[in-house]
């Protein structure tokens, strides 16, 4: 049985981090982790760029255009959405969810979603803490090398 996986080596690869503005605080953190992952992998810093867009919905917009560039190798997704009291959180989350899914599809790039879906602020504060374990943004950083190594794995055996 042979078993293909990615690794966890950043070295050479082209990243774009795409991060809203829209829960700020949170957000931020998330950037902070998915770039940290990227540094520990061995990305350099010159070959990392973060886009701000305004908000969840705005994201798979950038990182279809961002695709297509063909400038970089992956793509991480970083985001937070909060349900509030209507259903405005479903319509958002679920189109950037389909909006990620199908520009990653398009283009055969790796988008991490690192955007986290909470009931509360609490919940979101959770999924975005300092450290790896608990921080969806590193978490999405950290599979979308993966990824990227995977394809290229692939990509060769079937070379």
């Amino acid at each position: 049985m042979q078993t293909i996986q990615g690794e966890f080596d950043g070295q050479g690869l082209r990243m774009a981090v795409v991060a809203t503005r829209w829960n700020d605080e949170i957000v931020d953190r998330l950037v902070e982790g998915a770039v940290d992952v990227l540094t520990d992998c061995g990305v350099d810093d010159d070959d990392v760029v973060v886009v701000k867009v305004p908000g969840a919905f705005e994201i798979p917009l950038v990182v279809d255009r961002l695709a297509e560039s063909g400038d970089y190798d992956g793509i991480v997704a970083v985001g937070c959405v909060i349900r509030g009291d209507t259903p405005h959180f479903d319509y958002v989350a679920g189109e950037c969810a389909k909006g990620l899914t199908a520009a990653m599809l398009e283009y055969g790039l790796p988008v991490g979603f690192g955007v986290i879906t909470a009931d509360t602020a609490e919940q979101a504060d959770a999924r975005a803490q300092p450290d790896e374990d608990h921080n969806k943004g590193a978490e999405a950083a950290s599979a979308t090398v993966e990824m990227i190594n995977l394809l290229r794995q692939i990509d060769a055996e079937d070379a």
